[in-house]
């Protein structure tokens, strides 16, 4: 009877703790006003598109074509990509666009070999120098933007202010479960995203959709501090443009802001980039942001817990298991119905079951090998 009643005030602990975040995260996202361009809103900004590339033959013609057909003054655009030695078509494929004014950078004429395993830092450390502009937007090679994406990124920063901007990433053209999930997952993500800037309590970011003063940039001492780290080009430095200049972080609400990319095909794939991505949690400088990841963490811990203990437990485990798994179920559902319905992806809530099972297995898996290893796989190179 104690051990059952223990476990009981465990789950209530937990479950408490989740359902009160996922709540906070609503209100923030409720409270964020959708952000529209003013009609008479004449853009000003020179800005400076950075692409870090690496063996993207696949996708960076597409990436490149988005971007030459954005609604925004060719005289105040500059598309730069440095190509972090490729080994496929890349370099030939962005010198066919040179005619368009698309300039290309070869990290290797800059970098010394063995002088970093943090490529895409070098790579828009390199770039910021060389930009025209004077804000700075990273993307990736495999994303493709729709032709009000700069529009909206650049009066939001003229009429707001902000030193450091936010904007939503969406995975489409799903094929399978495993696609649909992560595209479920990361429209939820960007919900967190908004909350977090908007209450200023917790700063999330994403390098696909990024962008800031070149000003600010230079000013938090780019990427110095973690240059040590593969991953980490966006979160940590949003978190030391936040500490240096607090208040300072928008996030830009709106679908025309969304940048595309497909989700990762395979477990394997999938694995590699959540696992590189929880791999930097351990250097935030925001206790916040660690704290809400570990409340989750050990969230689903407990639910799998109890489902394990049932054979010696019965129902005080049975119970606790359909008790929060049911309460996260609903937390969830409303959550991320709110999500699809605000980007127009309603139809991915058909996956919702499947997704609310995979995401207890990918927390506990990713969350636990994301600290365990150090080194992991990316752009073909093993890295920590």
């Amino acid at each position: 009877m104690g051990i059952g009643w223990l476990l009981f005030g465990w789950n209530m602990v937990w479950l408490a703790a989740y359902v009160l975040i996922m709540l906070r995260y609503h209100r923030g996202w409720q409270s964020l006003p959708e952000w529209e361009v003013p009609q008479n809103y004449i853009p000003k900004t020179q800005v400076s598109i950075l692409i870090p590339a690496r063996n993207e033959a696949e996708n960076i013609g597409n990436c490149i074509h988005s971007l030459l057909a954005q609604d925004y003054p060719e005289q105040l655009r500059e598309i730069i990509v440095i190509d972090d030695h490729s080994e496929d078509d890349t370099p030939e494929i962005v010198r066919g666009f040179s005619g368009a004014g698309v300039k290309l950078i070869s990290l290797a004429d800059h970098l010394p070999p063995g002088s970093t395993q943090s490529f895409k830092k070098a790579a828009i450390e390199t770039a910021v120098p060389l930009a025209t502009g004077d804000w700075i937007i990273t993307t990736d090679a495999d994303c493709v933007a729709g032709p009000q994406w700069l529009r909206h990124l650049a009066s939001y920063w003229e009429i707001t202010g902000v030193n450091m901007v936010a904007a939503p990433v969406q995975f489409y053209r799903e094929h399978n479960r495993l696609e649909r999930f992560q595209s479920l997952d990361f429209l939820g993500m960007m919900l967190i995203t908004a909350a977090g800037i908007k209450g200023r309590w917790m700063h999330l970011a994403n390098g696909a959709n990024l962008s800031y003063s070149k000003q600010i940039f230079e000013a938090v001492g780019g990427m110095e501090g973690h240059r040590h780290l593969a991953s980490g080009d966006d979160m940590l430095l949003m978190h030391k443009v936040a500490h240096q200049f607090p208040g300072t972080i928008g996030f830009v609400k709106s679908k025309e802001a969304v940048v595309r990319t497909e989700a990762k095909p395979t477990w394997r794939s999938f694995l590699q980039q959540r696992i590189r991505w929880a791999t930097k949690s351990r250097h935030y400088s925001e206790w916040k942001v660690t704290a809400v990841l570990a409340a989750v963490y050990f969230f689903c811990w407990t639910i799998l817990l109890d489902m394990v203990l049932i054979p010696w437990l019965g129902w005080w485990a049975a119970g606790c298991f359909i008790a929060s798994l049911t309460l996260k179920s609903a937390t969830d559902y409303f959550f991320l119905g709110t999500a699809a319905k605000f980007f127009d992806r309603k139809e991915l809530m058909r996956s919702f079951g499947s997704a609310q099972a995979l995401h207890l297995i990918y927390i506990v898996v990713v969350g636990t090998l994301g600290n365990v290893y150090k080194r992991y796989e990316w752009k073909g190179r093993r890295v920590q």
